[in-house]
């Protein structure tokens, strides 16, 4: 699967997504260079899922988060490098926890190699990015022990499920909050750090950053729930067959419907009830309602762009809010 940022920040100033075409291409070299090992199976390893590819998403918004400053001050590409290594880092432990054997149109590294490998090149990934956060000083470094608190939190709160007396619903976005928006919102400190913008620039920043990695998770679950193969690079309801909670399946559990009740209250190994579960939850209204969900999250972000400077930045940031909601890969 190729790399490509949104066709549509174009549409909003060719000159913006020339820059940040360069930016990008900065980042995939620098990417690519700081998983190198002097084994050269670990380098395989650790490149596995850079070379399948992806979105880019956070690279991009430290990118666009610094274009609010200095867009080419010397920090900004390893901050873009520092959140994708962190991300791709969490993506070979969560394959290993959900028994993933796609990733990006890949097989995951667990499904390639084995688990052991996987999480190992994981924590790897987490050490390559302690080096370069390094480098970026003592404030970066606070930011990062605090995004990769909430990202654990987040993971064990997912894990252990809600309290007996807690919403289910408020519960999952909360997790959301901590395990998705928190490493996004982490892309706007960086980015407004690196370039050297005011205070109440790189606040807001983290405040979008925040809003909108909500939005884009709770969309990237109902393309886990609605795409083909093909679209997401990922194999279609995983996270049905693990068991793992989506919003899609928190509301559906609260319907009527007493068969799609019980198949979205276990995971579902057995592959004639997962295909049943998909199809049952792919034609139910839960899915309109957590699409609802996400428009408002990403609605949410837009509106705290208000307190950044007009310009091209603020408006490809706006773009992203519909971006996040409509894709479906």
């Amino acid at each position: 699967m190729s790399t490509q940022r949104p066709s549509g920040l174009d549409l909003v100033d060719p000159a913006l997504g020339a820059q940040l075409d360069l930016g990008l291409a900065a980042t995939e070299i620098a990417l690519r260079e700081s998983v190198r090992s002097d084994y050269p199976f670990i380098t395989e390893a650790s490149r596995h899922l850079v070379d399948a590819g992806g979105k880019r998403f956070r690279p991009l918004l430290v990118l666009l988060a610094a274009h609010f400053g200095d867009p080419d001050a010397p920090g900004v590409i390893p901050s873009a490098v520092l959140v994708e290594l962190t991300h791709l880092a969490t993506l070979y432990h969560d394959d290993v926890m959900d028994e993933a054997p796609l990733r990006r149109g890949a097989a995951s590294a667990n499904a390639r190699w084995d688990n052991t490998v996987a999480i190992l090149t994981g924590d790897f990934l987490f050490a390559k990015s302690s080096a370069i956060l390094a480098d970026l000083g003592p404030e970066a470094v606070r930011v990062q022990a605090r995004t990769f608190e909430r990202l654990c939190t987040g993971q064990i709160r997912e894990s252990v499920g809600p309290e007996p007396d807690e919403d289910p619903v408020k519960h999952h976005l909360a997790v959301l909050a901590d395990k998705t928006g928190s490493l996004i919102a982490a892309c706007g400190t960086y980015g407004a750090m690196a370039a050297g913008t005011s205070i109440d620039i790189k606040n807001t920043l983290t405040e979008f950053g925040e809003r909108i990695g909500v939005a884009f998770q709770l969309a990237d679950d109902l393309v886990d729930i609605s795409s083909d193969t093909e679209q997401s690079g990922k194999t279609p309801g995983t996270d049905l067959r693990e068991g793992v909670p989506t919003l899609a399946g928190l509301i559906a559990m609260e319907s009527g419907d007493a068969r799609l009740r019980d198949l979205l209250s276990r995971p579902l190994h057995d592959n004639a009830e997962h295909a049943e579960a998909l199809t049952l939850l792919r034609g139910h209204p839960a899915i309109v309602e957590a699409r609802s969900v996400a428009r408002q999250w990403a609605d949410d972000a837009r509106a705290t762009l208000s307190a950044l400077p007009s310009g091209s930045p603020r408006d490809a940031l706006g773009f992203l809010c519909d971006y996040v909601v409509t894709r479906t890969g």
